[in-house]
């Protein structure tokens, strides 16, 4: 099974430094956020169609682990 950390990404010249989904500017904020206001995994991939479900598991790993 892959690290999902390795999925996330952290660089000062991309959003500022905020943690991002590897490859993207889509940050674990904003997918936490997504996550909190009640959509589904199945609705924030509609909204945001090349990422994966470990894309959005890794965001939440990551939160627990910064947590």
């Amino acid at each position: 099974m892959e690290n999902l950390l390795s999925r996330i990404d952290s660089n000062p010249t991309v959003m500022l430094g905020k943690p991002v989904v590897k490859g993207t500017r889509i940050t674990v904020e904003l997918l936490l956020r997504k996550i909190s206001g009640g959509y589904s995994f199945e609705e924030i991939l509609e909204m945001y169609p090349h990422l994966t479900r470990e894309d959005i598991l890794a965001a939440v790993e990551y939160a627990a682990t910064a947590a």
